[in-house]
C-alpha cells in the first residue's frame, strides 16, 4: 500500500526564532535579540538538513516554509545557501512553494529582491491591521503605509504574496472591520490568513487581560458576526475560505499548510519547530529544544537539534488527521481515516450532526458546514467521543 502521509505530501518547516520585538498577542517561539551570529545559525540549519535528508532520503520535497520569529530578518545569503543545501538533499518538485514569513517594514521590504534570487518563490506578511491606532495596540513596529509600500514592493518580485490580518480586535465594530476588510481585498492579494484575537496565557495580553485590563474585547455574539462577515466579504470577492482562517483564490492556497492539515509528513527544523515523519512503517511527532540556544549547542555538541520523538499510535493518527482535516472545506476521507483507525466513524453520530446541518456526507467524504465551522470543537468532540 502506498505510504499514509503522500496522502498530504512532503514539507519543510525551518524555524527562525529572532524578532525585532515581542508582540503583546504572541506566543509563538520568538525572541528578541541584540545580535544575531548569523553564520553560525545558517550551519546549524545546514546540519539539520543533513541529518533529516539522510532519514528521508528519495522523497520528493513539495514545499519549503520560513517561519518564525521574523525570518525576513535573515540575510538573504542565508536563505540562499539554505535552499541550495535543500535542493541538495531531497529531489523537488517542478512547482515547489517555497515561502517566506515577513514583516512589512521598509528595511525588510528591501530585501525582498535578495530572498527571491535565492529561490523564495512566495511572501507571507504579518500586517495584523490597516488602523494606527490598532497597530500600535498590537505591538507592530509598521504604519499602513509601510505595509502597503512593502506589499507593492513584494508583489513586483513574487507572484504569490499573502498576507494576516487580526479581528475582534479591542473597540472594532462590525462596520470597522466591513471596511477594514475591503481595503484589505483592494489590494489585490489571491491569499488572506483572518485571525480572530485570541488571549493566550503566557503573553502579555494575557498577563493584561487577567487583571482586567484589556478593555473593550467582542463578546462571543459580535465574534460570530465578526466571523460570519468575513466569510460572506471574502466568499464574493473571489477568495472563499479554504481552511477555517484561510482564503485564498483557486490555485492560491497555501501549499504547505495543505500538507499539515491533509497529514502528510515534514520535518521541523529551528528552535521549537514540530515535525511529523513516517519511518519504517511508524509514525513520529518530533520536536526541538525552544531556547535558540540551547537548539544550536545541541546541534554542534550532539549533532542533533531534537529534544523528543514519540511514536504516535494508529489511533491517535487518525483522530489527528480528522482534526486537522475537518478545517479543511474539502473536509476529511472517512476511508482514510477507517484505515487508520481500523474501524469505521459512529455514522450514527455523523447523521445527528447532519440533522443539525453542522456537517454533510458525500461520497465517503465528510465536511463541517458554513454552520458547522464556528463549533468545530464540539463536532470533533462528538465524532471522537
Amino acid at each position: 500500500m502506498t505510504p499514509d502521509w503522500q496522502e498530504g505530501g512532503f514539507g519543510l518547516y525551518i524555524h527562525w526564532p529572532f524578532c525585532e520585538a515581542k508582540c503583546p498577542y504572541c506566543d509563538f517561539n520568538s525572541h528578541v535579540a541584540a545580535s544575531i551570529d548569523q553564520s553560525a545559525w545558517r550551519t546549524a540549519y545546514l546540519s539539520e538538513i543533513a541529518r533529516a535528508a539522510a532519514e528521508t532520503p528519495g522523497r520528493t520535497l513539495r514545499s519549503v516554509f520560513f517561519g518564525g520569529g521574523t525570518p525576513s530578518l535573515m540575510q538573504p545569503e542565508t536563505v540562499a545557501e539554505i535552499l541550495q543545501a535543500v535542493r541538495k538533499a531531497w529531489p523537488v518538485a517542478n512547482d515547489i512553494e517555497i515561502t517566506l514569513e515577513a514583516n512589512p517594514s521598509s528595511v525588510e521590504a528591501g530585501r525582498f529582491a535578495g530572498f527571491r534570487d535565492a529561490g523564495v518563490s512566495r511572501i507571507s506578511m504579518g500586517v495584523q491591521a490597516l488602523n494606527a491606532d490598532d497597530l500600535r495596540r498590537l505591538g507592530r513596529l509598521h504604519s499602513v503605509e509601510e505595509a502597503r509600500k512593502a506589499f507593492e514592493i513584494a508583489r513586483s518580485c513574487f507572484e504569490r504574496v499573502s498576507f494576516d490580518l487580526i479581528y475582534a480586535r479591542q473597540d472594532q465594530t462590525l462596520a470597522d472591520w466591513r471596511s477594514e476588510l475591503m481595503e484589505a481585498l483592494s489590494w489585490g492579494s489571491d491569499h488572506l490568513s483572518l485571525y480572530q484575537l485570541t488571549i493566550e496565557p503566557g503573553t502579555a495580553f494575557g498577563a493584561r487581560h487577567k487583571a482586567g485590563g484589556l478593555k473593550g474585547l467582542p463578546d462571543e455574539d459580535l465574534s460570530a458576526d465578526l466571523y460570519e462577515v468575513t466569510q460572506e466579504i471574502c466568499y464574493h470577492a473571489g477568495l472563499p475560505a479554504y481552511e477555517i482562517s484561510n482564503h485564498a483564490a483557486d490555485m492560491a492556497q497555501s501549499r504547505h499548510n495543505l500538507i499539515y492539515w491533509r497529514g502528510g509528513d515534514y520535518v521541523g527544523i529551528g528552535p521549537g519547530a514540530h515535525g511529523r515523519l513516517t519511518l519504517e512503517g511508524q509514525r513520529l511527532a518530533t520536536e526541538t529544544y525552544l531556547a535558540p540556544q540551547k537548539w544550536i549547542e545541541a546541534v554542534s555538541t550532539r549533532g542533533i537539534g531534537e529534544s523528543d520523538r514519540v511514536i504516535i499510535t494508529p489511533t491517535e493518527q487518525a483522530e489527528e488527521y480528522l482534526m486537522m482535516s475537518l478545517r479543511l472545506a474539502e473536509g476529511s476521507d472517512l476511508r482514510r481515516f477507517t484505515r487508520l483507525m481500523g474501524q469505521p466513524i459512529d455514522r450514527t453520530r455523523v447523521n445527528e450532526l447532519e440533522d443539525l446541518a453542522l456537517v454533510e456526507l458525500k461520497d465517503d467524504r465528510l465536511a463541517a458546514t458554513q454552520a458547522g465551522r464556528p463549533v468545530l470543537n464540539g463536532i470533533l468532540r462528538s465524532l471522537l467521543a
